[in-house]
């Protein structure tokens, strides 16, 4: 019998796709076990579930952005207290100040700081050509080509639909965070500009506190770079510049994104 098919069986070009997964995390485990990028969120748990079937071994982090929703940490603190815990050198709000302007759609300087940088090895990760035209494009394995980094990376999902990891979840018996339940379609870091917008109007309506942290860091990259005669021409103030970025920042070019934070004498 195979891994999918005491509860139901999911099938790709006439195959399981469960025990293609567990295939592939078998057979290209290394020696030292895999590092299993863990973020809480649908896909890291299904990849995680599909470890454990494999019987590889493996650690499994995750990245604390600290700016994470407080529902998903609490979920990963409950149903998976053997994942261990990253903690950054510097938070969001004092990185904000750090990198002179908020992360943008195209310029992402949050995930390098506090997702990525320090997991090296083998790296087992939930990624699916599905999310995205640009994941359309990654492969099974693939390397980093960051300079340094010594990593490659396993997605043995790649080619799964939202719905079979949905599928998957619910006919494991799996527990999974109550915001996807309250109609969110991404978790992960509040506000992400990769956000749907109408994810990140749930977040403001459900965190209010969160709202206000980060208009205070807002208020103080705006006086930051007030002091430095950098550009701010766009906006009336510090509420302005951070409902442009909350609603706006993913319809804006690469090009536009960085005539407004970078012109001539004022980055």
């Amino acid at each position: 019998m195979s891994v999918g098919q005491d509860a139901w069986q999911l099938t790709l070009d006439g195959r399981d796709c469960v025990d293609m997964a567990v295939e592939r995390i078998k057979m290209l485990e290394p020696p030292d076990g895999y590092v299993l990028a863990f973020s809480g969120g649908k896909d890291s748990i299904a990849v995680k579930r599909l470890a454990d079937l494999a019987g590889v071994k493996y650690t499994a982090w995750y990245n604390s952005t600290t700016i994470d929703p407080p529902d998903l940490v609490a979920f990963i603190r409950e149903h998976h207290p053997d994942v261990q815990w990253h903690m950054p050198q510097a938070s969001f709000f004092r990185l904000l100040i750090k990198e002179r302007f908020p992360p943008l759609r195209h310029i992402r300087w949050c995930c390098g700081h506090l997702k990525e940088n320090h997991l090296n090895g083998v790296i087992l990760t939930g990624v699916r050509a599905q999310e995205s035209p640009r994941r359309k494009m990654r492969r099974m394995t693939e390397p980093c080509l960051k300079k340094g980094a010594h990593r490659v990376f396993v997605h043995p999902i790649i080619d799964w639909s939202e719905a079979e990891v949905w599928q998957f979840i619910k006919a494991q018996g799996m527990p999974y965070c109550s915001l996807y339940d309250e109609g969110f379609k991404r978790l992960g870091c509040l506000f992400c500009p990769m956000k749907p917008t109408a994810d990140k109007e749930r977040e403001r309506a459900r965190y209010p506190k969160y709202e206000h942290a980060f208009r205070l860091a807002f208020k103080r990259l705006w006086d930051f770079r007030q002091e430095r005669g950098m550009t701010l021409e766009r906006w009336a103030d510090s509420d302005a510049m951070f409902e442009w970025w909350l609603l706006h920042d993913g319809h804006r070019s690469t090009k536009s994104q960085g005539e407004l934070f970078f012109t001539e004498g004022g980055g």
